[in-house]
Formats: C-alpha cells, sequence, structure tokens
C-alpha cells in the first residue's frame, strides 16, 4: 500500500481489492494483532532503531486504538492477542480512515520527484503528492500482490537495501534428513537451537522439509549452517540416567509418535527393542533426540513464507517520523523496511507502531 498526501487529500493506493489483505490471513484468520510481552529482543534489525518506535507507540497504544472502534482481542496464555475475526480488525481500520480516499486494484509502477512533487505513476493515470509514504511490504505471498517496488523506489532515491530473504518459513532438509519426509502431517513440540537463539514449539514435519512455529521462528536467525533439535525436551536422556535396564522398548517410554520414534531409529539402523538390549553405541544414537545436529539446505521460499527479512537500511530513515534521510517528503513503514519480528503478532505491532509514528509528522 501507498499513501500520497497534499493539502487536498490522503489518498491509499493498494493492488489488491481491499484494505487489509495480509491481516485476512493472520493468525489463522483470527489475527493476532500484538503481544504482551514486545520489545526490541523479538526483532532482526536494528535494535535501537526498533526500540524508539515500540516504545513511542506500544502494544497497549495498539489496544487502546483498536478499543476505540470495539475490537476487544483476547489475550492467549502466550501473551498473544487475537481477535474473533480479522474483519473486525478490518472494519476498525475503515472506520478509521473514512475521511481518507483510497483507490484498490492498481499497481504502483514507478515514482518520480521534481520541484511539483512526487509523481506516482500507476498502471493507467498518475498522482502528484508532496509527501508519499511506501508500506509495500515485502515480496513474500507473491498471490497477495506482492511486490518489489517498494525496493525499486528506495533504490531510485539512493537507499541501501539489505537483500530481502524469506522468512518466518519452513525449512528443506539436506539428504541425510530425508528419512523425516516419510513422517509428513507428525508434529512434535521440541527446542531448537541455531548459534545462540534457542526456540520453543511445535514442530511439523512435511513434504518439503520441517515447519511449524518453532522452526519458522528459527528461519528468522537462519542463514546457514547447522541447527540442533530437542526432541525431548521435558525428559532427562542421558546415558547414566535413563532407564537402560526397561523391559520395555523406546516407543513405550518416550511420550511421542511412535512413527517418529521408528523412523528415527530405522536412520541409524536401530530397531525398536527392549532398552536393556541396546549397545553402548546403539544408545550414543538414542541419545541423540536431545542434541539432533543437522545442516539446513535452504528454505520454502518467498511463496511459503509470512514475511521478508532485509529491506531498506534503517541507518538512512529518520527513527522518530519514518521520513528518509535522503529525501525530504519520502517515507518508508513496515515491512518494507530491514525490521523482521518473531512470531506472535511482533510483525502486526511493527506495523502498527510504524505506521502510527509517521502519521504524527502527517498531524493525524
Amino acid at each position: 500500500m501507498f499513501g500520497a498526501h497534499s493539502k487536498e487529500r490522503l489518498l491509499f493506493v493498494d493492488a489488491n481489492s481491499s484494505i487489509g489483505a495480509k491481516i485476512k490471513i493472520s493468525g489463522g484468520t483470527k489475527c493476532n494483532l500484538t503481544n504482551r510481552h514486545v520489545s526490541s529482543q523479538n526483532y532482526l534489525g536494528d535494535k535501537a532503531f526498533v526500540k524508539e518506535n515500540i516504545d513511542s507507540f506500544n502494544s497497549a497504544d495498539t489496544l487502546d486504538f483498536f478499543a476505540k472502534y470495539g475490537v476487544f482481542p483476547t489475550q492467549k496464555d502466550s501473551g498473544q492477542y487475537f481477535c474473533n475475526s480479522s474483519k473486525e480488525v478490518l472494519s476498525a481500520f475503515s472506520l478509521a480512515n473514512s475521511s481518507h480516499q483510497f483507490l484498490f486494484g492498481r499497481k504502483v509502477c514507478d515514482v518520480n520527484f521534481n520541484k511539483e512533487g512526487f509523481t506516482t505513476h500507476l498502471d493507467n493515470e498518475s498522482i502528484v503528492s508532496k509527501k508519499l509514504v511506501v508500506a509495500s511490504g515485502g515480496i513474500s505471498y507473491p498471490k497477495l500482490n506482492a511486490s518489489d517496488i517498494g525496493y525499486k523506489i528506495a533504490k531510485k532515491f539512493a537507499h541501501e537495501i539489505k537483500m530481502p530473504k524469506p522468512a518466518l518459513v519452513g525449512l528443506t532438509l539436506q539428504k541425510e534428513q530425508f528419512w523425516m519426509r516419510e513422517l509428513s502431517g507428525i508434529s512434535l513440540h521440541v527446542k531448537v537451537k541455531y548459534e545462540d537463539f534457542t526456540y520453543k514449539g511445535d514442530m511439523l514435519f512435511s513434504h518439503f522439509g520441517i515447519s511449524g512455529p518453532v522452526v519458522l521462528n528459527t528461519s528468522l536467525r537462519w542463514e546457514k549452517g547447522k541447527i540442533t533439535i530437542d526432541f525431548l525436551p521435558y525428559l532427562d536422556l542421558t546415558t547414566d540416567s535413563f532407564m537402560w535396564n526397561e523391559k520395555r522398548q523406546l516407543t513405550s517410554i518416550i511420550d511421542v509418535p511412535k512413527r517418529f520414534v521408528k523412523a528415527f531409529l530405522n536412520s541409524f539402523e536401530i530397531l525398536d527393542k527392549p532398552m536393556k538390549s541396546y549397545s553402548n553405541f546403539e544408545r550414543e544414537k538414542i541419545v541423540l533426540l536431545k542434541k539432533y545436529t543437522m545442516s539446513i539446505a535452504g528454505t520454502f521460499g518467498f511463496n511459503r513464507a509470512e514475511i521478508t527479512k532485509g529491506g531498506v537500511e534503517t541507518t538512512q530513515i529518520n527513527p522518530k517520523t519514518f521520513e528518509s534521510r535522503i529525501q525530504k517528503g519520502l517515507y518508508f513503514i513496515g515491512e518494507v523496511l530491514d525490521v523482521s519480528g518473531e512470531l506472535g503478532g511482533y510483525n502486526l505491532q511493527w506495523a502498527f507502531s510504524s505506521g502510527a509514528n509517521a502519521a504524527k509528522n502527517f498531524g493525524f
């Protein structure tokens, strides 16, 4: 979405047919608006830049805004706030912006600047404005008309772009982990570690690789290299303390799907048999259930990514107003910037914070 501002009007241009297309699918259509626990540590990007803005317009401010329009999200144990339906969120935005104008189903092709201001070229007309706000998002979800137009505009005005990459997305497997493919549809509660970051949550096996909330969060930080998975985060499984004298089989002892246990054992050519009958070598492999290290081939790509990480370099953006330090009157907000949040309402909160702080400069 783009916002063109002149003395006469505030005009929003959106390639989609209605407001908030991405909000409609957020949180499984329930729209997880924000999170009670929001800090700069929940984001990938310049921490000082992020902190200044989420402190200026925080989750409480977001809730207050929606309360004015009769929207009262429900807080979950995780700290996330979910709405009954994304429709009520979109209704709130429509009411809040009822005095402004919208152009839906129109794509921005290019932007020029001269003494008259910004000329935004659409598919069949041009709009001149004194100020221009680029809120075009990333390039994930191409089915929602996502495009790289925001990056092209930024480059045109000499802004640097950190390479956009898929984020909050599933991870694909190396050949050594192809045994996981037969587990498609199975979900486990696990702990995943990548470098200095550790996430707990549900992991889902699929034909493409691994997914689920814990993997999506890991993908935000992952660039290359290995991850380590603890498939039994609530069990102390060591060669000294585990029940190696048990007559029962491993599938009968640990509370995870038997299909997973058997596939894991098969990957090392180990049978599911009484625990007491395992050799020391076999025990060493079973203990890897607590520290399974694996290389990642890549991601599921932009088509399946919830967000795009990377984007417009924030050192070239005024942290109070979101105005370009290079071109007066040009603003960048939301996902188009090099700021990306974890799952849990953090990305919508960033969109609200950056949008609200930029709007203060417009007198709204």
